[in-house]
Order: structure tokens, then sequence, then C-alpha cells
């Protein structure tokens, strides 16, 4: 079965050309003009994954996400915008998107970024699980030294005072539940799961992406400033640190 792809998108002219290309390539796809569409074919059948365009009169791209996101849809989103300063894509971050492409794209990227989103989601529901309580934090016995190791007890993994669900896709630093996007879950349990070590840009972006951005590329350095964000607690150790000119590495200094 073809994987559903809902386009949303102002300009009549990329959105034909987009719509086409997306069936050419394989993909079902739903297009509308808006972010009231947009949602309203959301709700009405669930796609695979949304495009959406950020500046679209009335409802926007970032406000169909962010009232997505709220009713508890994961659905992977890529966002289409026009924006280059990195404010502007940390506000996509920040309403709940997985990804974006900056106008004008080639086609291909855009297919390489739906690619890797699909493959992480693996078909699974986008939905939310519902609550649970976290899992028992380790032992303060634990020496420094031990808690900054990786340990995957099953789907609990944990490092430098963090704790990952990996099935129930939560995460926490001591008592305090992280709130994470898909892409941020994925590149933390990327860090937990290699704590203590470097991870270059190539092996990072195509863990996370299936995809090699380039050295221009600033996707990464993005979504690691955001994820340092949600993690920086005051008077804590930084966890993510930067490897100047290879990557980056989670460690408690």
């Amino acid at each position: 079965m073809p994987q559903n792809v809902l386009l949303a998108e102002d300009d009549r002219a990329i959105r034909h050309a987009l719509e086409r290309a997306l069936t050419l390539e394989g993909y079902a796809v739903t297009a509308v003009a808006d972010g009231v569409e947009a949602l309203a074919q959301a709700h009405r059948n669930r796609p695979d994954v949304l495009v959406l365009d950020v500046m679209m009169p009335g409802i926007d791209g970032l406000q169909v996400c962010r009232v997505l996101r709220a009713e508890g849809d994961r659905t992977p989103i890529l966002m289409l915008t026009a924006l280059v300063e990195t404010a502007d894509r940390i506000a996509g971050l920040d309403a709940g998107a997985d990804d974006y492409v900056v106008k004008p794209f080639d086609v291909e990227e855009v297919f390489a970024r739906l690619r890797a989103l699909l493959r992480r989601t693996g078909g699974a529901d986008a939905f939310t699980r519902p609550a649970q309580s976290p899992p028992e934090p380790a032992p303060a016995s634990v020496s420094a030294s031990a808690s900054s190791a990786p340990h995957d007890g099953g789907g609990l993994v944990t490092a430098a005072g963090l704790r990952m669900d990996v099935q129930a896709r939560r995460a926490w630093r001591g008592a305090r539940e992280l709130e994470l996007t898909r892409t941020e879950f994925d590149l933390l349990e990327l860090l937990v799961r290699n704590a203590g070590i470097v991870l270059d840009h190539a092996t990072i972006y195509d863990r996370i992406w299936g995809y090699d951005f380039g050295p221009g590329s600033k996707n990464l350095a993005v979504y690691v400033g955001y994820l340092r964000r949600k993690l920086d607690e005051p008077g804590a150790p930084a966890l993510i640190h930067t490897v100047r000119g290879v990557g980056y590495a989670l460690r408690e200094d």
C-alpha cells in the first residue's frame, strides 16, 4: 500500500508540482491550500506523514502543527519554509515539527527526508501512549562513573542521569520528564546509547535522518541546540558536548 502524504501549500504552482512529483514517486497524496483544510483532512483520515508550508493565510503550518501535537497526534511532520534564520527553524521545532526543508528546495531532498521520517515511524501507531508511571531511578549508591555509562535494561536505557523508556518513547532527567519531538527523542536515544563516545556528524545524520545533508547543513546543530534547551538545568552539568570539527558526545563533566 502506498504511504499517504497530506500536503498543505498555499502556492498553487508549488502545490501542484510537489503533488505531481510525490505521486510519481509512489505516494498517495492529498493536497490542500490552507491550514483549515489540512486540519480537517488530518482529522478525517490520518495520513502517514504531513508536509506543511509554514506561511499560509489564516491558520499557518506552525499552528496546524501545534494543534495536532496538542491533540496527541505524533504523525511525522515535514515543514516547508522560505525562512532561513535559525530562530525561524527553532520556531518550527518548538511547534512540534520533525524536520524542515528550506525553499527553494530540490525535490530529491524532500523525498530523502520523507523516506527518513517514514523509516523511523515504521508504520507504528503515531499517537502517544497513555500516561504511565516513570521507571524507578537508579539506586543512589551507584557511583558517578557507573551512572555515566550507558545501561540498557530491556526497553529502559540509562546514562548520565538520563532515563529513556524506548518502547513508550518517554525520557527523564532525574525526576523531570522531558517533552521531546520524535526527532529529538531519536537523537537523544542515539547519544545515550553511545554515552562517552564522540559521534561524528556523518554518523548522526545517517542514523537519525538516513541521509547526510553535507557540511553546509545546520539541521543537526539546530536539533542539538533545541535538545540542550530541554535537557539543561540551572546548576547541573551540561550533558551534550560539542567536539569542534568532529561531532557530539553525551557525558557528565
